[in-house]
């Protein structure tokens, strides 16, 4: 009974220390989760400034594997090259060191003391505040509730010393049995430490967090229960252990993102083979880093110099490791790209858009930071609403020619739209299940709307494709007036394209809403004026009705285009102008 209580107060002192890594994660997300997307996607074009921005993301997440499955997110989205996020894994290694640090200084002071005014101090800004001040209140109330956790799994593992020195002589044997049995695992040299990497592993396996899997190391150390050596060596099975959530979480994803979730394996990989090879004269190096810390780190109630000298091995050995492998980054991106080969091209997989995936991670929700990969998603299915329409100028100007292929392609690019406006949508759907920022959310919700007005035209294109074909088939050839106002109008529409285009890419602006603005005016009128050409014409002697009714029907489908960009063009405005939103838009 008394082992079940032990366990249960493990177990829950690692919840409230994993909730509160998970709430402080999902707080910094909100309040800087824009911030964070573009540093990550603007700030990562050389070695260094991506292993800093790897550095930095890890220590506000406090998880490495949340940031290596963005990082395979966004490589999957090519938002980041394989080169580049080879770096930020990198850096994210380093980051995830300052949970040992932290753990490290619980025995200089009394955690609980500082993470109940934390707590204290985020609960009235959490229901008070709105917008970014209220999820500021998240984070704090996060971070004291992971100090907390801290505290309790400290208060939860006994002091080995203390328990072998007891008066109670069942405590005090249960507490040799424990010593031997581990003494007999340490007396095997490399194998004994190559158990405790197994260890390692298996332990961040079953918890799903290096961070948490850290705390119950350092913790077991600073209380007596393993040694140095054995604890350093559970540090580095960790750090294989956390690379199979980028593993998992590529599966399904595009060729680039499988290889940077290989490149982060082949990474910590490579680490620690060097390290096992020069693992004792490393452990004297930090045991004579640590003789150098001030005696007020090294005395206390509690004895934490175990603690600081786990904290030093992790830093330096992957500061070390980022030193010695940041001038290989390209042979390693040669070894994935090698390792993973691109498959094999199948018959019109041109014309069909990567599969947009959903990636999460377990313990820390990323639900801001996916948002990019839709984003990209939906400027990719206007990139093909634009192919597909000038598709349709080519066969609507060649009358003579077989373009049989050229229709088949179409077709083949109106079914990539359904299928990556399915994707969107449901990962839109996903994103938002998450508790987002509302600025987020109201992004979301446009988005939504964005991807339905595309998805709309290229429904609407090849309308224009079959009518075009209905044309050629009855031989039903359009007068020279006809032809010049298709023309005509589809110069106009093409324009529209390219604006939203331009829109979804660069960011709206005044000058980009007032054109659109005019344009959808001058379609709309343009609409009237042909069709009231066509039916002039219908009452000319020897002319064919049906053809001018394929005419009015194709200006008709070039007007439904011109609403839709117009629609395009006014959600990303407002999405990014939300002060200037007309009542009746947010009523629609």
């Amino acid at each position: 009974m008394a082992t079940l209580i032990f366990i249960l107060k493990i177990l829950g002192a690692l919840g409230v220390f994993l909730y509160g890594m998970k709430v402080m994660s999902e707080g910094i997300q909100r309040t800087a989760g824009n911030r964070m997307r573009k540093v990550m996607a603007t700030m990562t074009h050389n070695r260094a400034s991506a292993v800093l921005t790897g550095v930095t993301t890890t220590g506000l997440l406090q998880s490495s594997s949340a940031t290596t499955v963005m990082v395979v997110s966004f490589v999957n989205a090519g938002l980041l090259t394989l080169t580049e996020s080879i770096g930020v894994i990198m850096g994210a290694n380093l980051g995830t060191t300052l949970t040992a640090w932290i753990i490290a200084f619980i025995g200089k002071f009394s955690l609980s003391t500082i993470a109940i005014p934390i707590i204290g101090i985020g609960l009235p800004i959490f229901f008070i505040g709105k917008n970014r001040v209220r999820n500021f209140g998240e984070v704090l109330i996060g971070f004291g509730l992971l100090f907390y956790g801290l505290f309790l799994l400290k208060e939860s593992v006994p002091d080995m010393k203390g328990m072998l020195q007891s008066t109670d002589p069942i405590l005090a044997a249960k507490a040799a049995d424990i010593q031997s049995w581990i003494q007999n695992m340490s007396g095997h040299g490399y194998g004994s430490i190559l158990i405790f990497l197994c260890l390692g592993v298996l332990l961040t396996l079953i918890v799903q967090s290096s961070s948490a899997a850290m705390a119950i190391t350092v913790t077991l150390a600073i209380q007596g229960w393993i040694g140095f050596p054995e604890s350093a060596a559970i540090v580095l099975g960790e750090n294989i252990g956390t690379t199979v959530t980028a593993w998992l979480a590529a599966l399904g994803t595009n060729t680039n993102g499988r290889r940077a979730a290989r490149a982060h394996f082949l990474f910590n990989i490579i680490g620690v083979i060097w390290m096992l090879i020069a693992f004792y004269p490393f452990l004297a190096g930090v045991n004579a880093m640590a003789s150098l810390l001030p005696d007020s780190l090294r005395t206390g109630k509690v004895e934490s110099e175990m603690g600081f000298r786990l904290a030093i091995f992790h830093s330096v050995f992957n500061l070390a490791n980022i030193c010695l492998l940041v001038w290989f980054v390209p042979q390693i991106a040669k070894l994935v790209t090698g390792w993973i080969k691109e498959p094999v091209e199948q018959p019109d997989a041109e014309h069909q858009p990567h599969r947009l995936r959903f990636i999460s991670q377990n313990m820390v929700d990323v639900g801001e930071l996916n948002i990019p990969e839709a984003e990209n998603a939906t400027r990719e299915l206007a990139d093909i609403t634009q192919e597909m329409f000038h598709g349709y100028l080519e066969v609507f100007k060649s009358p003579d020619q077989d373009l049989t292929e050229e229709v088949k392609r179409i077709k083949a690019q109106e079914d990539a739209t359904d299928i990556l406006t399915h994707d969107i949508v449901e990962y839109l759907v996903r994103t938002s299940a998450a508790e987002i920022s509302p600025e987020n959310s109201r992004s979301v919700a446009r988005m939504v709307r964005i991807v339905s007005e595309l998805e709309e035209i290229g429904d609407t294109i090849y309308r224009l494709i079959q009518i075009t074909r209905r044309k050629y088939t009855k031989s039903r050839d359009f007068s020279d007036e006809g032809t010049a106002g298709v023309l005509e109008f589809a110069a106009l529409v093409n324009e529209m394209i390219d604006l939203y285009l331009t829109v979804l890419k660069s960011g709206p602006t005044d000058a980009h809403m007032k054109r659109a603005e005019q344009l959808e005016d001058e379609i709309d009128r343009m609409r009237k004026r042909l069709n009231k050409l066509a039916m002039k014409r219908m009452g000319g002697e020897g002319i064919d009705v049906k053809t001018e009714m394929l005419t009015i029907d194709m200006n008709n489908q070039f007007e439904l285009i011109g609403n839709h960009g117009l629609n395009i063009v006014q959600t990303s405005y407002f999405d990014m102008f939300e002060h200037e939103v007309p009542d009746k838009y947010e009523e629609a």
